[in-house]
């Protein structure tokens, strides 16, 4: 047993009150679950077999859940897109799924649009490390919608160069309620947990004014009547009003970026039982990103003047409130515990940001065994120098000492936290496989 001795100040993730904040505690680690969390013992006997941790100048956090991550994003960029595509790619979903976990401190991602079931394959059995995955697979979208990157000098036989088909990916494009539904099919039969729609067009696509409406409500309604069926819900991009409104009224579970969000839109929302995921941090990058065109630009400016009132429209109004990246630009991948520092310049409580990042996220996930510091869970903890908790601008500036997934380390922060030894990933698995 592992026991993490006199943590400074752990945050449970239970709530985003007060009285989720401990000091002076021991974490009992046995295997990959919490045991036990429990006052300081300063009498107490390590036993043989167990091995003691001083915690007392860390703040120790629940691994962070991501609910809106992309991991073969490298950027904007046609370049990007091109080497994810190309054989290359996988080596680079690799590398973002390491730095992710790593560096990120995400134990969990919710990916919505993008990996595979063989991605989240990989790192279940061990050959990537990474976090745990929860997979939308697709982005769907009408032609001409915000999943369509072909650009104005399209060929009726190019495909998007967004996410494009390939095995274990349909194509996220469809029109009509029967090609919807179908879509749906196939993508749940190629092994995703949730479906991700887009109700409005979005910032960064080419062609899509923000104006304008994506799906209709019949294929909307389609999706997630077909969704409910399969067990699986839908989160749905939408930042104009029209398109917030058209996922909410049509059986949207989750809502996403939320810029024009409005107290009318997040009442409704909050009457229908739905969650928000407002990505601040990307709407807060994206205005400095260069090699954008002008009118994806101009899309920009107008998303990220309004998005922190919509923000705190949906506070206000008691909606729950989830933490995202959307690390579409580069230099994001790695840093995702900016979304919390984001939410809190957009005007939520530093307890409340990392709620939603998380217990609420895993809840939101279905995930009840992790996004908690609590017997029974998953051992998913992140220890931190510095007062985190009340400052989160710190987590930017080298704060992130260990990252602990199932009770094993991957930072070699800590002396005495057993290493997850990155031989145990590809190696192992190739000699399991030829023993």
């Amino acid at each position: 047993m592992l026991i993490l001795q006199d943590v400074k100040r752990l945050y449970d993730g239970s709530s985003a009150g007060a009285d989720a904040v401990h000091e002076g505690v021991d974490v009992f680690i046995d295997g990959g679950s919490i045991h036990e969390i429990a006052p300081h013992d300063p009498s107490l006997v390590i036993g043989d077999g167990h091995t003691a941790v001083d915690a007392a100048q860390f703040t120790v956090t629940p691994g962070l859940v991501d609910c809106h991550g992309h991991v073969t994003v490298l950027g904007l960029e046609a370049g990007d897109m091109e080497i994810a595509n190309s054989q290359a790619g996988i080596l680079y979903v690799e590398k973002i799924l390491h730095t992710s976990l790593v560096d990120g401190g995400v134990t969990t991602m919710r990916d919505v649009g993008g990996a595979t079931q063989f991605m989240k394959r990989m790192v279940d059995t061990g050959v990537m490390i990474g976090p745990r995955l929860e997979i939308a697979i697709c982005m769907l979208s009408t032609t001409g919608g915000h999943a369509d990157f072909r650009g104005p000098d399209r060929c009726h036989g190019t495909i998007s160069k967004l996410w494009g088909e390939a095995p274990g990916r349909p194509s996220s494009i469809v029109d009509g309620p029967w090609e919807c539904r179908k879509r749906v099919r196939e993508i749940k039969a190629c092994g995703a947990d949730l479906i991700k729609i887009c109700s409005s067009p979005g910032v960064a696509s080419p062609s899509d004014a923000l104006e304008h409406r994506d799906f209709t409500p019949e294929e909307v309604a389609a999706i997630c009547d077909e969704a409910a069926a399969r067990g699986m819900k839908v989160a749905s991009h939408a930042h104009s009003r029209s398109g917030i409104e058209l996922a909410i009224t049509n059986g949207v579970s989750d809502i996403q970026h939320i810029s024009w969000m409005d107290e009318r839109l997040a009442e409704m929302a909050y009457e229908r039982g739905c969650t928000v995921t407002p990505t601040s941090w990307v709407l807060q990058e994206l205005p400095h990103a260069e090699g954008l065109s002008p009118f994806v630009m101009q899309k920009v400016e107008q998303a990220a003047e309004v998005h922190a009132q919509a923000v705190e429209h949906a506070r206000k109004n008691g909606l729950t409130i989830l933490a995202g990246t959307d690390p579409v630009l580069p230099g994001m991948h790695g840093r995702n515990f900016m979304e919390i520092v984001a939410l809190v310049r957009d005007g939520l409580h530093p307890l409340h940001a990392w709620h939603a990042m998380t217990g609420a996220a895993a809840a939101a996930l279905g995930r009840d065994e992790t996004g908690v510091l609590a017997a029974g869970r998953r051992a998913d903890l992140v220890l931190w120098d510095g007062d985190v908790l009340g400052d989160p601008a710190l987590m930017d500036g080298g704060a992130i000492v260990e990252v602990v997934k199932d009770g094993e380390g991957y930072r070699e922060g800590v002396a005495g936290i057993p290493q997850r030894t990155f031989r145990s990933g590809v190696a192992a698995a190739l000699e399991g496989k030829h023993a």
